[in-house]
């Protein structure tokens, strides 16, 4: 059961990394790894953070169980994407309005100038997050409906339009490029909206807003929101974890030397690719599953599901991990090293890199675990977790950014995660998560732990290397 999903959103999120790399490839060729890529990249940071926190990760994990509970559905599902919508477009006016001081907060370390010229692309790139918020609520809906093609495939669709407005700007300056690709980002926001109303269309779920509407005008607010709202608060610090590690690694790196934030943004961009294939990609998949299973009581099953969704991840995000460590350099090289990215910006792009996928197993594994909390509406629980999670990688990145430089910030997130995935199964359960194993394959767990102790040994001895 849980296949055919994880293939769809995987697949999906394949076709759309493959353009992503591509979009990357330009950039790095055509920007390079300078201040006008870090403005960039600070300016998407923002809209990007409450993307996943906010609109995506959050918000899903909310509204799916309280809309399975919510006798009128319709009218439930009106009221949050009013409530929502109007409060991001609020919101991004006000950005707007005050985009120095929110572009000063993302990037300390910029000086008055660069803050000035950042504060215009951080105004624009802000309104991609009302358009994210709107796919993210119909991808809500649809997967309800055990429809995942249109969102998993969609998400190409930013690529594609930042992917033409480089090549169309190629030849220009490079604050004029940045221009094009910032507006950009707003088009291929736009775009996938216009492909999940298509879907919902298709899917008959247009008629939801329509019946909500008409409810809106004659009862008070659903009683199922306020118990979303109180969820979907919790969910917000329970997602934050990784987001907000990226956007403190952002804010860190902006004191260091040019290029640093390109540096961690390219290798990022490469550990994200196994963890959305897998991690995400079969998060997203079961999600839907377990909380119908555990509304109807079915406990057995949805651990089933559990349980073999824990060891498809153990053994592909392994293999990622270990090989993305070995090949880390050649892996960049040939993704990036080209034009204005030099052989320079390879070297310190992979040791990034190889910080970050020592924490692809534990980052992997805790999204399958903590949706049980989610589908439980123990959201609470979660958010406790992820502070923990978070506040270990404050005082590690500011512990290690001193003598490893922006390595010891990727180093410092991958340690945070082997946290959040100890507190994670410990909410969950350890005699749980034991019986999940089985004595049979706990040897093959075992050997996996080994494995991912080595290389913890042996990234002593690569930091030695790399300084």
């Amino acid at each position: 059961m849980f296949l055919r999903s994880f293939f769809t959103n995987s697949i999906g999120i394949l076709v759309s990394r493959i353009f992503g790399f591509i979009r990357d490839l330009l950039m790095a060729s055509i920007l390079g790894a300078n201040i006008y890529s870090d403005i960039f990249f600070v300016a998407f940071k923002l809209p990007n953070l409450f993307r996943r926190i906010f609109a995506e990760g959050a918000f899903t994990q909310s509204f799916i169980p309280n809309f399975a509970k919510a006798k009128r559905k319709s009218f439930f599902a009106y009221n949050i994407f009013i409530h929502f919508f109007l409060f991001l477009l609020l919101f991004s006016l006000i950005v707007t309005v005050f985009s120095g001081f929110f572009t000063k907060v993302i990037a300390i370390g910029f000086d008055d100038q660069e803050v000035k010229l950042a504060s215009t692309f951080v105004a624009i790139n802000f309104y991609y997050l009302p358009l994210i918020f709107c796919v993210s609520f119909f991808a809500a809906l649809l997967q309800y409906k055990n429809h995942f093609a249109t969102t998993a495939f969609s998400t190409a669709l930013l690529n594609i339009s930042i992917i033409t407005a480089l090549l169309i700007t190629k030849d220009l300056n490079k604050i004029e490029i940045v221009y094009a690709i910032s507006y950009a980002v707003l088009a291929g926001g736009l775009l996938q909206v216009f492909a999940h109303i298509i879907a919902l269309k298709q899917k008959r779920l247009i008629r939801i807003f329509i019946v909500g509407y008409r409810f809106s005008k004659r009862k008070k607010e659903p009683k199922q929101s306020s118990i979303f709202y109180n969820s979907f608060y919790h969910a917000i610090v329970g997602n934050s974890t990784a987001q907000l590690s990226a956007f403190l690694d952002t804010w860190l790196a902006s004191f260091l030397a040019s290029g640093s934030i390109s540096y961690l943004y390219y290798g990022n961009r490469v550990f994200q690719l196994p963890l959305a294939l897998f991690a995400i990609a079969l998060s997203v998949g079961i999600f839907p599953k377990i909380a119908k299973m555990l509304k109807i009581g079915d406990e057995k099953r949805a651990r089933e599901l559990l349980k073999n969704s824990f060891w498809f991840l153990t053994f592909t995000l392994s293999v990622f991990m270990l090989g993305g460590i070995i090949l880390s350099q050649e892996i960049i090289k040939i993704l990036f090293q080209r034009g204005s990215f030099d052989a320079i910006n390879t070297i310190f792009t992979s040791r990034v890199l190889t910080m970050y996928l020592i924490g692809l197993l534990p980052f992997g594994l805790s999204k399958i675990f903590s949706l049980w909390l989610y589908s439980k509406n123990q959201q609470r629980v979660a958010a406790k977790i992820s502070l923990y999670s978070l506040v270990s990688n404050v005082i590690l990145s500011l512990v290690l950014i001193k003598p490893l430089g922006v390595v010891g910030l990727a180093l410092a997130s991958s340690i945070s995660g082997f946290i959040l995935f100890i507190f994670t199964i410990k909410a969950f359960g350890v005699k749980e998560f034991l019986d999940i194993i089985s004595f049979k394959k706990i040897l093959l767990l075992f050997i996996v732990i080994l494995l991912e102790i080595t290389i913890l040994l042996l990234s002593k001895e690569i930091i030695d290397v790399y300084i």
